[in-house]
């Protein structure tokens, strides 16, 4: 089993809307780097952290599990839909997602502030400046560091 964090703006998607939702696909990924990630590493079974991103407080909000592994990203197909590519081939997609499922909130949000002032964490990716990827690996021990935060 792997360890994965996951960001999504509390308007795209809230991790209050996957826990009444408890499972939905995790599409829209538009970036290389994490497009290979979900494509090549994210496993069935492998735990991620929610984290919400571009708002008042970016935080760790809870935890989920890959329930599927990656499959071609729908909205790449979509007749008309905002990321719509026009030269889509379902033959040889360009862009997949996987599915996860709710697991549990945190006792709190853990925030990227937070984050930052502990010095265990150097390495991490999220708290390295300049990091914009929306899917990123977390090593097992910054995954068990993170959830004694709590």
């Amino acid at each position: 089993m792997a360890y994965w964090l996951m960001k999504s703006e509390p308007e795209a998607y809230s991790f209050e809307q996957l826990k009444k939702d408890r499972r939905t696909h995790w599409d829209g990924v538009r970036n290389y780097q994490a497009r290979n990630l979900i494509r090549d590493e994210i496993k069935k079974g492998d735990l991620v952290f929610f984290y919400h991103s571009n708002c008042d407080e970016p935080g760790i909000v809870g935890v989920m599990k890959v329930v599927r592994e990656a499959y071609p990203d729908n909205i790449e197909f979509g007749p008309n839909g905002k990321r719509y590519k026009t030269n889509a081939d379902p033959d040889n997609p360009t862009w997949f997602m996987v599915d996860v499922q709710y697991q549990r909130k945190l006792k709190r949000v853990i925030t990227l502030k937070e984050l930052k002032e502990h010095p265990e964490l150097d390495g991490f990716a999220l708290v390295r400046k300049g990091n914009r990827l929306s899917v990123m690996p977390v090593s097992e021990p910054h995954w068990e560091y993170i959830l004694n935060l709590e």
